[in-house]
């Protein structure tokens, strides 16, 4: 359904760390309601709300519900259109995506590796996981991931099988896997992981 204040393609926002307007910009660009994206997405319309108006930051479950339902991806919120065959991020200037499971939590971060812009076939982060921290549920999807612990421990779920992963731990499973992750350790788990094609 037509909204009265849907953007136009040059009004996208350009501040990345605002997660909720541009989960907004992408809704009003697919003529949804919040009612049409919640339902999409299994939730109450006053979380979809709240998300858009930074009030609640949605788990990266809930985040890649969003994304996939508004034909989209993690990476789109970061994205610049910016596409120089060759991109750089020096040390403390990667784009991150901060997640909380809720305001006083522990959280995760997403450090990007690869570029936003379209068309890619791989996706890199670094995920930081808070001890205690976890993606708020099991996901699947198209695709493969890659990933190594570069720092303290993780435990990793692909389709019922949990694996306890520590520092030098490698990974691979097919995307399409019920999947998900917790830091059940006492210092900030760091996952170098890779995907294909891109979900994040």
């Amino acid at each position: 359904m037509a909204t009265s204040d849907t953007p136009k393609t040059s009004e996208a926002p350009t501040d990345h760390a605002d997660i909720g307007q541009r989960v907004r910009y992408l809704r009003l660009i697919k003529r949804m309601r919040l009612r049409d994206l919640a339902d999409a997405v299994g939730c109450s319309e006053s979380l979809v709300s709240k998300i858009e108006r930074n009030k609640s930051t949605p788990s990266l479950h809930m985040l890649h519900r969003i994304m996939a339902a508004l034909d989209s991806n993690i990476a789109s919120l970061f994205d610049t259109r910016d596409q120089h065959e060759v991109t750089v991020f020096w040390p403390d200037e990667r784009p991150i995506v901060q997640v909380y499971q809720n305001a006083s939590g522990p959280g995760i971060r997403l450090e990007r590796l690869a570029p936003t812009h379209n068309p890619r076939i791989l996706d890199g982060n670094i995920h930081n996981v808070d001890p205690g921290a976890d993606n708020g549920g099991e996901i699947k999807h198209e695709g493969e991931e890659i990933g190594y612990v570069l720092s303290g421990e993780l435990e990793l779920t692909v389709a019922g099988q949990i694996f306890h992963l520590i520092e030098g731990s490698s990974f691979h499973f097919r995307s399409n896997l019920p999947h998900s992750y917790r830091n059940r350790g006492q210092a900030v788990a760091r996952i170098l992981w890779i995907n294909s094609p891109p979900t994040f």
